[in-house]
């Protein structure tokens, strides 16, 4: 899956109406619906702010104003034509003047989000169950040699009474051999699944 490790934000001059595209990352409609809401609170000055979204739990857009058909959708067409997800465009215009014809909005909000995707750092995600390893300090060779040994990512590492390493698998077997192997050593709880950069 790809998407954008951070907010991008570029800005353009079509005919004196200035569009500014933000990009930002978002796991799902409630996270995509905040930042829409946030983003269009904080620039109201502006004519209109155009979205698109496309996220884990579904995909939307609107025209905020503009004719329909003109902003929202060619904005959502350009995410999923680059193959994006979990991933929020918003396009802020300042009206110049001059009417751009609903060609020449599609041209320009589609401009618009395809620049800022063009500077954007995009990176591969992919969801990973998450699993929580906690063990005493003398046991830290041995769970070491047991996660290299199966290629397995610990992702986090905390030292304090105990030792806990946060381990991402898509693979439950790999995790139930160890939990059996060294059932002495280690407790090992499932923490639920997380979008992560992509562990090769």
């Amino acid at each position: 899956m790809k998407t954008i490790a951070k907010p991008f934000q570029t800005s353009i001059d079509i005919k004196k109406s200035q569009f500014i595209c933000r990009l930002f990352p978002a796991q799902n409609e409630k996270e995509a619906k905040e930042i829409i809401n946030e983003i269009s609170e904080k620039y109201k000055d502006a004519t209109h702010n155009c979205t698109a979204y496309v996220v884990s739990d579904g995909e939307g857009f609107d025209d905020d104003g503009e004719p329909g058909g003109t902003a929202g959708r060619p904005m959502l067409n350009v995410l999923k034509k680059n193959e994006m997800e979990n991933i929020v465009a918003i396009v802020t215009r300042y009206f110049g003047g001059i009417k751009l014809g609903a060609g020449g909005l599609v041209r320009a909000y589609s401009k618009s989000v395809l620049e800022t995707l063009s500077i954007a750092e995009i990176v591969d995600m992919e969801l990973y169950e998450i699993f929580k390893f906690s063990f005493e300090y003398q046991h830290i060779k041995a769970i070491d040699n047991e996660i290299r040994a199966k290629n397995l990512a610990v992702v986090e590492k905390q030292y304090e009474a105990n030792v806990i390493y946060f381990v991402a698998s898509n693979n439950e077997d790999m995790i139930k051999n160890i939990q059996e192997k060294l059932a002495d050593e280690v407790k090992i709880e499932h923490l639920g699944s997380r979008f992560l950069e992509k562990i090769d």
